[in-house]
């Protein structure tokens, strides 16, 4: 079992202007398969926003795996895999899912 922390980047979820359908998906698939779900977040488009969320999980060891979803369009806005690189260490490429 896995611990399991969901960060959602969208304006609309962060101001409550829109249900997180997408986050709430993947908490309850990853309950489903037996991990537990350790913190989840809902932040605004931002990028320095986005990456010090990721880094207080990853500093902390809250959690075994991070899951992001959204802010991922071609929008200038969607920065999340800016963001995520903005504090990897090491970049293991591989296949983007959508």
């Amino acid at each position: 079992m896995a611990r399991i922390a969901i960060l959602t980047a969208s304006d609309g979820v962060a101001a409550g202007t829109r249900v997180d359908e997408g986050g709430a998906l993947i908490e309850r698939r990853c309950r489903e398969e037996g991990h537990e779900v350790v913190a989840t977040a809902a932040l605004p488009d931002d990028r320095q926003g986005i990456a010090d969320q990721l880094a207080v999980w990853c500093d902390s060891n809250i959690a075994d795996l991070i899951l992001t979803t959204g802010g991922t369009g071609l929008t200038p806005r969607d920065l999340t895999p800016e963001a995520t690189r903005d504090i990897a260490e090491r970049d293991v490429p591989g296949t983007p899912l959508a």
